[in-house]
Formats: structure tokens, sequence, C-alpha cells
């Protein structure tokens, strides 16, 4: 692993996965879509630049997460582009972008009265980042392909 890796989130696969073809990965990602997960992973469109989008917006929370892939055959990698939009503070129409990995947990929190009659804080909402990027990265991984994190260009 390389001193860049871990500001890119690049991860390799383990030594002894034997690689799928390119259009064995690109299935295994689309094959990722389903009720139970909060993103969707697309084709993408000529001009996103990248070979496949996941997507997922939390409107709860005012959260946008986009994740830009482009699979490289002949070095067996996925060159990934994160991209996320968020409000900077509540009822406020600006949003703040940033890119590449990040690891965020958005919660909302509620009062309720507790046993004793007091009130106290629960949380009613919670998104983590993670839900949308490990089951990416898992199926990268799986198929014996390289997760490569960039912050310019795929």
């Amino acid at each position: 692993m390389g001193f860049f890796d871990l500001f890119t989130g690049t991860r390799h696969p383990v030594a002894d996965v034997a690689p799928l073809s390119a259009q064995e990965a690109r299935v295994a990602l689309l094959g990722l879509n389903g009720p139970d997960v909060p993103f969707r992973v697309r084709n993408a469109a000529p001009g996103e630049k990248a070979d496949l989008v996941a997507e997922c917006e939390v409107r709860r929370v005012g959260v946008r997460l986009r994740t830009r892939m482009r699979l490289v055959p002949e070095t067996r990698e996925v060159r990934v582009l994160e991209e996320r939009w968020e409000n900077r503070s509540a009822g406020q129409p600006s949003r703040q972008y940033g890119r590449g990995p990040t690891t965020a947990v958005y919660r909302q929190w509620e009062t309720r009265q507790g046993p004793g009659g007091r009130p106290h804080r629960v949380e009613s909402f919670r998104f983590d980042t993670r839900e949308m990027s490990e089951p990416l990265q898992d199926a990268v991984l799986a198929a014996g392909w390289t997760w490569r994190g960039v912050l310019f260009r795929l």
C-alpha cells in the first residue's frame, strides 16, 4: 500500500482472489441495486466521464452522495471519485461540496419523555456514508479488482 493510498481510500483485493473480467465486475456492481440498499448504481451518462455511477440522496438530512467509477481492465482497478453535497445549515438553500473518501454519520434527535417523566434526547434518524461506500468496495474487491480512489480525474 502506497503513501497516498491512505488519503485516497484505495483498497487492494486479497491475493488469492481470482480476478473477474471487466464485464463481470460491472455486472457485480449493477447487481447491488435492490430495495434494501439506500443507493442506486447505474450506467453513467456520456457527460459524467465514468462507466458507472452510484447515487444516494437522503433528503431528511439534506445530503447527496455520488460515486463515479471507471473500470480499467488493463490494471484491473476501478478508479473512483466520491462526491458529496450537503446543506450548510437548516433552512439554507446553499450547499457545501466535497470530494474524496470520507466517513460521516448524519443524525437527527428528538426529545421524548423518559420513564421518570424527565425529558431526554433520543436518536430518531441515522445515516452513515459507509452504507453506500462499503458495499461498492466489497463488490469490487470480491471481483479481484483494486478500488483506487482519486481526487481529480477518473
